[in-house]
């Protein structure tokens, strides 16, 4: 593998100049203001993995940052690998502290989110114009399933992810309209995935932090 190999994957980028993407570059802010509103938040109240959400996301902006000013693949691993994390991460929390299960069970459950995506990527990607976004659009799906199996157990939290995962798909749909757009659009649409993007994985630890402070725990 190249990992310095030049990858020109959106409408804003024109050359491999390392400001050719200034807006998608500096839209990167989003997460870092989500993470210290959250962090805010979050500190001081026991809650480790809620914290550890939050670092997450602050290393979602820096490699998101990162692979759009060096856009190389060295760079594209580390816009994607904390995206990752922060969704195992935040499966296991859900698992553990809302459904209540035993570490290894929730571990488990976790770990199964690799086949699941697996399995449901190839199937989105027969979705017209949603192109190389497919690899997300399992998340939402994901949300969406838990929300429902959830919602008559905590039914705020449900509400919660459900609102997250509404806001998540209005964020793929801004990614995935990024090329098709470029014409009408020349700065493209991919900033709008930062922002909402940033918006809902802050969402998503509010809802989780919500849950911990508020709900019963066993």
């Amino acid at each position: 593998m190249d990992w310095f190999q030049e990858i020109d994957s959106y409408c804003e980028r024109l050359t491999p100049a390392y400001w050719a993407e200034p807006i998608n570059a500096v839209t990167n802010a989003a997460f870092l203001v989500a993470a210290f509103i959250m962090w805010r938040r979050v500190r001081g109240q026991g809650m480790p993995l809620a914290m550890a959400l939050v670092v997450i996301l602050t290393a979602i902006g820096v490699g998101s940052f990162l692979f759009h000013t060096h856009a190389q693949v060295w760079s594209a691993m580390a816009d994607v690998v904390p995206i990752l994390l922060f969704i195992l991460v935040y499966i296991f929390a859900i698992n553990r502290d809302v459904w209540h299960m035993k570490l290894l069970p929730a571990v488990l459950l976790t770990v199964l989110f690799i086949p699941y995506a697996a399995a449901t990527v190839p199937l989105f990607q027969f979705f017209p114009g949603l192109g190389g976004s497919a690899a997300y659009a399992p998340v939402p799906l994901l949300i969406l399933i838990y929300a429902f199996l959830l919602r008559h157990r905590v039914s705020d939290t449900a509400r919660g992810l459900a609102i997250g995962a509404v806001i998540l798909m209005a964020s793929i749909t801004f990614r995935a309209l990024d090329e098709p757009l470029c014409m009408q659009v020349p700065l493209g649409t991919h900033f709008m995935w930062h922002i909402l993007n940033a918006t809902m994985l802050g969402w998503m630890i509010e809802v989780y932090r919500r849950h911990m402070a508020h709900a019963p725990q066993s």
